[in-house]
């Protein structure tokens, strides 16, 4: 099979051709039919992510496609069935998986971290009857693909780890894939958006995304007041949807009292440990709360909006490249000049 691997880390990502992969006992091999570029790809071809063992490596793990093959463990799949991979996929039978947490399992397979990811034509994964999502007929691959990491992340952060109601207010700091896509979902839940970024394009997307303010943090002087005034007295929830000490310290002070900070953003290479403003965090009886992508067993509430038309992930669809212009899209995304969502649609 063709697909984009890199040798060394932060080296040349380029398509070669590559044993195709064979099922897992209880997992599939599924045809790539659409497959996002995703900056959590650009941390691992960075090397910022313990989870990438060996070289060479397949990164990518934001996609939808056919099945292939099944592994004879396998029930509830067959060749020939749509369906979406989510970016973790838990084990199925640990406690935390028992209990419905199957994205904080300890045992996860994330495809482009655990093992190899879907910048190809082929991706295979384990725990299918566990985490495999099926992809309506009326859902169309480059959508589903969508969905698989940034949208349902942002889903999860917005109506699972905040519980948004409407008429609250809701900041999002930084206006990439997982932030815009929040923004489109808190809004859809009826709540006041404040979108917050350094590029005016991006801030412009978000406001045809659904936020009701925007916030160009280069342009402002104290970012957190800024908040506070236009949400009379700081947002209820706050999502840090890039991961810096910078944005994660801004969230929170842009918080009330008894507001709730999601950090989604993926601190790393050296910034996983940032001072925090733990004695506003006290004083405000403010909550801190990690989010990690979404079981795929939750995922219908997030479905029925999309079949529906409450939410418009194709919206957020701004640019549609071959595998190998993808490639070099995640190796340009550092540079932070992508606008909104790139999807792979050739292989």
């Amino acid at each position: 099979m063709r697909a984009a691997l890199f040798h060394e880390f932060q080296g040349s990502i380029d398509v070669d051709n590559v044993p195709d992969p064979s099922p897992p006992a209880d997992g599939v091999v599924m045809k790539v039919m659409a497959n996002g570029v995703c900056r959590s790809d650009w941390h691992a071809w960075m090397g910022h992510d313990d989870d990438i063992k060996s070289l060479p490596h397949v990164p990518g793990h934001e996609c939808a496609g056919i099945i292939e093959a099944v592994g004879p463990d396998v029930r509830n799949w067959k060749p020939g069935m749509r369906a979406i991979i989510p970016v973790v996929s838990g084990c199925g039978h640990c406690g935390y998986c028992l209990d419905g947490q199957h994205q904080v399992c300890p045992d996860q397979y994330q495809p482009g971290f655990t093992g190899w990811g879907s910048f190809a034509e082929y991706v295979a994964v384990p725990y299918a009857d566990a985490n495999l999502v099926p992809l309506p007929e009326e859902v169309s691959f480059e959508v589903g693909g969508s969905l698989g990491c940034r949208f349902t992340t942002a889903f999860r952060v917005i109506a699972q780890q905040a519980e948004v109601k409407p008429g609250q207010w809701v900041a999002i700091h930084a206006c990439g894939g997982v932030g815009l896509s929040a923004i489109v979902i808190a809004e859809a839940m009826g709540a006041n958006v404040i979108a917050i970024d350094i590029d005016d394009d991006k801030l412009a997307l978000a406001k045809e995304a659904g936020a009701a303010h925007t916030i160009n943090g280069l342009k402002t002087n104290d970012v957190p007041e800024a908040i506070m005034d236009l949400s009379s007295g700081g947002t209820h929830v706050s999502v840090d949807a890039l991961g810096s000490p910078l944005t994660c310290r801004n969230s929170i002070l842009s918080l009330r009292r008894q507001g709730r900070h999601i950090q989604v953003g993926l601190l790393l290479g050296g910034e996983n440990n940032p001072p925090l403003p733990m004695d506003r965090v006290v004083a405000h009886e403010l909550e801190i709360i990690g989010s990690h992508a979404m079981a795929g067993h939750t995922f219908p509430d997030m479905m029925a909006m999309v079949t529906s038309g409450k939410v418009k992930p194709e919206k957020l669809i701004k640019q549609r490249v071959n595998l190998a212009e993808g490639a070099k899209v995640l190796e340009q995304l550092g540079e932070f000049t992508e606008t909104g969502v790139t999807m792979i649609t050739e292989f």
